[in-house]
């Protein structure tokens, strides 16, 4: 069961901004806590019209089916989602871009007991800038395959856009480059890696997570999570 404490605090704070939605859920996928954002969001009037529903109640079927895809894999594998680019059907059916990150929440004997997540409206109507789709299909395409050797200038060409393009719309969109983006799936996928098995070796979490040098995911591991695999996973063991 979720700790409510201090969780309206939490709340009010995000209720402050306009272009952030927040929002707990619990492990069914059901909406504990959100904030006014989400509220408008869903093209309701009050919190109460969503609190204790799941997104098939409230967005479209198919984009509803995407969240909770995420929601599963946050809470049944423990991996967190981070800069995820996604397209929001807004009241009056006017579509929008937002970016969503999502981390699972952990009861006190450590089980993930539900996760929560905020989603960034950008503000870009698809209709109006058209090369955010093809930006989030290449997203999309880096975040479910980073395990393999991907080729920006391949997705690009699929897209039918630039490499350079590519490159200044993920800037603008991510703050981050592609590249910075794939590194950044690879060591998500590692620390939950480790943090499901301390006691994997770290060559075979290398390799999992589309590293060839065995060195240099240490040295990012390490930059990423503030200690080397070996650590972390020493880390893990000790606190389990």
């Amino acid at each position: 069961m979720i700790d409510t404490i201090g969780m309206e605090a939490v709340e009010a704070m995000f209720d402050a901004l306009d272009d952030v939605a927040f929002f707990v859920k619990d492990r069914d996928g059901r909406y504990l806590s959100i904030n006014r954002t989400m509220v408008r969001r869903c093209g309701v009037r009050h919190k109460k019209d969503v609190l204790g529903k799941t997104a098939l109640e409230l967005f479209p079927r198919a984009l509803a089916e995407t969240y909770l895809a995420q929601d599963r894999k946050v809470i049944d594998q423990g991996a967190p989602i981070d800069k995820q680019l996604e397209l929001h059907i807004y009241p009056g059916r006017s579509r929008g871009w937002c970016i969503t990150k999502k981390v699972p929440l952990f009861g006190k004997a450590g089980e993930v007991v539900g996760l929560i997540g905020t989603s960034q409206d950008l503000g870009l109507l698809d209709d109006l800038h058209p090369a955010y789709r093809q930006i989030a299909r290449i997203a999309q395409h880096i975040s479910e395959h980073y395990q393999h050797n991907i080729s920006l200038a391949a997705l690009a060409e699929e897209a039918g856009l630039s490499l350079s393009r590519v490159e200044r719309l993920f800037q603008k969109v991510f703050q981050h480059s592609p590249r910075q983006l794939l590194v950044q799936c690879r060591l998500s996928a590692a620390r939950a890696l480790i943090e499901r098995n301390p006691a994997a070796k770290i060559a075979d979490i290398a390799y999992e997570c589309g590293y060839t040098d065995h060195s240099a995911f240490s040295r990012q591991f390490k930059s990423y999570v503030g200690m080397s695999p070996t650590a972390y996973g020493m880390h893990m063991k000790n606190s389990a």
